[in-house]
């Protein structure tokens, strides 16, 4: 089963954020998910914590280098799905939990720093290649972009990244406060108040994200543990 791990050297870019709307939209079609929060910060265990975990979904937390690799071989045993959110430092939990991984994101913001910072995962990622022997597929998403318009500086990281063959999402995370806010009311996007500013936008834009991980797994139909149906759901 599909093991997705979000990894950035540098905080501050979204990285839990984008991990929990993977999970809740996995989840929202009905397709178990454990999510293990490497995090020092526990941002999606603290969001567990407090409730409005959809029914297939589970949280785990704080693997050390002891216990990582087990952490995700036992999740996916028990779910179709094993997202980890990892810290944003280059030790051994993070390489591990690469070496196991069936697609690594890497979020990004506009910024020549966060793109620095997103080479450095890639290289962390070519390590792991190279260590056992087997590819490692990845991406870099932009995240907390404008939905009017590109930046200079993103179009520029972009077109630098795709130069030199770098995996770009197609779907970028755009700045929505509906993303603030599921940390905020402790709930999936589709249970919160509908008085949260576009909403439905934030919605579409996060199950475009889940489609396009999917694809990018190489999932098709016959994969997935239950019904084809929910594949046509989740890619949406």
């Amino acid at each position: 089963m599909p093991v997705i791990s979000f990894v950035s050297p540098k905080g501050g870019v979204g990285k839990s954020t984008s991990a929990l709307l993977l999970a809740t939209e996995l989840a929202h079609k009905g397709l178990g998910v454990t999510v293990i929060d490497g995090d020092p910060e526990q941002w999606i265990n603290r969001w567990a914590a407090r409730g409005n975990v959809p029914a297939t979904m589970r949280v785990v937390s704080q693997p050390s280098e002891e216990t990582i690799i087990d952490a995700i071989e036992s999740a996916a045993a028990e779910t179709p799905f094993v997202i980890v959110d990892l810290e944003g430092t280059a030790n051994m939990v993070v390489a591990y939990a690469i070496s196991r991984s069936n697609l690594v994101v890497i979020p990004t913001q506009a910024s020549t720093m966060d793109g620095q910072s997103a080479a450095k995962a890639i290289k962390l990622v070519k390590q792991q290649e190279r260590g056992f022997s087997r590819r490692i597929p990845f991406a870099v998403l932009f995240t907390r972009t404008s939905a009017a318009i590109k930046s200079r500086l993103e179009r520029d990281l972009e077109t630098q990244m795709l130069d030199s063959n770098v995996p770009v999402f197609q779907t970028q995370l755009l700045e929505r406060s509906a993303y603030r806010s599921i940390f905020d009311y402790a709930c999936p996007l589709e249970q919160l108040p509908r008085s949260v500013s576009n909403l439905d936008k934030a919605i579409t834009n996060a199950r475009a994200f889940a489609g396009e991980v999917l694809a990018m797994c190489k999932l098709n139909k016959a994969d997935l543990p239950s019904n084809a149906a929910k594949a046509d759901e989740v890619a949406a």
